[in-house]
């Protein structure tokens, strides 16, 4: 049986193959150019032979593919760049649909320098294109699905804020940076007043309602991004704040304090004059080299929120500093 010719059945499986391929010379001019590549791209074969690429497609100047063919060319190194890094440096198109949206294509990029007999060719390059759009999309879900997931592990459904799982990590956490650091940090412990008056007389609807007031209200005040806001259980909420010391620790716990008056949420049945939702607040701060533990922390400002509670809700109180010791 006589066999095919090997070019043309090599040039038959670069056309066949669903993948792009393109070569260039060692003056960057296109010698091949399969039909994926004129499909995707929209460029026929007869155009592109003979052309620079970076002249055929100048945004890919400057780029990580022209440092990838340049080191191809000029030092036989082969290089696959990361779809993750490079998404979509090529002008490549799934279908029309994605033209018109301006949608390009996802790609996984291959350069790999061509090696022929010593002396029977200059050095040429071979461009690999992949198309990666559904991988890509796939690990996109991915990633939303696990933030998702992370959120809902570590959020309170009701007010979004952190929950108490994430409250007791990001406590140890922050005590423990203290520790090995110097620093300090405080520990806020806010509770709303007569929650469970509020609840019976305007029922749970209106109670969530309240607890995703107070809570927006409080979170929108903590600015810095190793502050934390947790709802530690029912009516009462827990704020981290590293690097405080007790005297801004008293100052963002009357912030907090008057930022809640502010909302002015009616409360007929409060025991106080307002008749409006308000809150207790206690205050407790580790400082530097005094020996903790979580639980010594919070027991401290619980303790201190305890105490305002005593006093007739609607005030501050913060712990003494030995009531932080373990």
């Amino acid at each position: 049986m006589q066999q095919p010719s090997r070019l043309p059945l090599l040039e038959s499986v670069l056309e066949a193959v669903n993948a792009g391929v393109i070569v260039v010379d060692a003056a960057r001019r296109i010698v091949l150019w399969n039909k994926w590549m004129s499909r995707h791209s929209g460029c026929a074969a007869h155009k592109a032979l003979g052309m620079d690429l970076f002249a055929l497609m100048p945004e890919l100047r400057g780029g990580r593919v022209e440092a990838a063919v340049t080191q191809a060319l000029a030092n036989n190194f082969s290089s696959l760049l990361s779809p993750t890094l490079n998404r979509a440096p090529f002008p490549l198109y799934s279908n029309p649909a994605a033209i018109a949206r301006g949608e390009r294509m996802q790609q996984g990029i291959a350069v790999t320098p061509l090696a022929f007999p010593a002396g029977q060719s200059e050095p040429h390059c071979l461009i690999q294109l992949n198309d990666v759009s559904m991988a890509a999309a796939r690990e996109k879900l991915l990633r939303e699905q696990t933030e998702l997931l992370r959120m809902q592990t570590f959020s309170d459904g009701l007010t979004g804020v952190a929950n108490r799982r994430a409250f007791d990590a990001a406590l140890d956490r922050e005590l423990r940076r203290a520790k090995r650091n110097g620093g300090m940090v405080s520990l806020l412990m806010i509770d709303i007043d007569h929650f469970k008056a509020y609840n019976d007389h305007y029922g749970h609807q209106q109670g969530d309602q309240c607890l995703i007031a107070v809570s927006g209200a409080l979170q929108a005040l903590l600015q810095r991004s190793v502050d934390m806001l947790a709802r530690y259980g029912g009516e009462e909420f827990a704020a981290i704040l590293p690097d405080n010391d007790p005297g801004q620790a008293l100052q963002m716990a009357a912030t907090l304090h008057e930022r809640v008056l502010k909302l002015a949420i009616p409360h007929e049945h409060a025991a106080g004059p307002e008749k409006q939702v308000t809150v207790s607040v206690g205050v407790a701060t580790l400082l530097p080299g005094q020996p903790a533990t979580p639980a010594a922390l919070i027991r401290a400002a619980d303790g201190a929120l305890y105490a305002a509670k005593r006093q007739g809700r609607n005030r501050i109180v913060a712990a003494r500093q030995e009531d932080t010791a373990a």
